[in-house]
């Protein structure tokens, strides 16, 4: 994606830094290493299920994040209600973005 600024955005690499004691990181080692991966692959393989909504992360960081039990029940509930909503429609995960892609396209603002 390029801005007027020309900063060509989408081809920009960033790291993304956090720490950890050094047990828990030697058994984050020791799994990678067991299941064949490297730290990298983990960690974008995470990041791109967590930005695709893929609702096997995004069950678990409900479970995760800091939030009334109220408010996590209310979440779960409208998530589980749209994709039985959006599957009820007979449209596919492709077509629902496309959809919300034209949306944002014809109204930025929202």
């Amino acid at each position: 994606m390029v801005t007027m600024s020309g900063i060509d955005y989408g081809k920009l690499n960033k790291r993304i830094v956090f720490t950890e004691n050094d047990h828990r990181h030697a058994q984050l080692l020791v799994r990678l290493k067991h299941d064949g991966l490297r730290q990298s692959d983990f960690f974008r393989g995470l990041i791109t299920a967590y930005i695709e909504n893929d609702q096997r992360i995004v069950s678990y960081i409900d479970e995760i994040k800091t939030q009334s039990n109220s408010k996590k029940k209310l979440s779960r509930k409208l998530r589980d209600e749209g994709i039985v909503a959006t599957k009820d429609l007979g449209f596919s995960e492709d077509q629902i973005e496309d959809i919300f892609d034209l949306i944002a396209e014809e109204h930025p603002e929202l």
